[in-house]
């Protein structure tokens, strides 16, 4: 499917945007707690964004709905993982600190639906 890649490709593009941030304009700004922080955010932000990828391929090999909870897992595992290190990398602020594990659990339900969607493939 073509949204995946689109997906995929514009979530490539943030975490190299947005992990040059964190080396070069967060770098003398903010404890190295949160620099780590906002790095392990990027980090994960792009093996998800390469997963997103694999999500891609498999939507042109099977019709499986395993494909595409795995999508909308990463998606949120992204937003919700990567995101809330973002904001706590940023910001100092640990008020979105109880969502880094939600986003977590859905990374794992997305590798676990690729799992299943590439199983099913005839």
């Amino acid at each position: 499917m073509k949204i995946w890649l689109l997906l995929a490709a514009a979530n490539g593009f943030l975490s190299v945007g947005l992990g040059a941030f964190g080396a070069h304009g967060l770098k003398n700004k903010v404890g190295e707690v949160e620099l780590a922080a906002f790095e392990t955010g990027a980090q994960y932000h792009m093996y998800h964004a390469l997963a997103l990828l694999a999500v891609a391929w498999l939507a042109t090999q099977t019709d499986s709905m395993s494909v595409t909870i795995a999508g909308s897992a990463f998606m949120t595992g992204i937003l919700l993982f990567s995101g809330s290190l973002y904001f706590l990398g940023a910001t100092g602020s640990r008020s979105l600190v109880l969502l880094t594990p939600l986003g977590g659990t859905a990374f794992l339900i997305g590798w676990l639906c690729l799992a299943v969607a590439a199983w099913c493939i005839d």
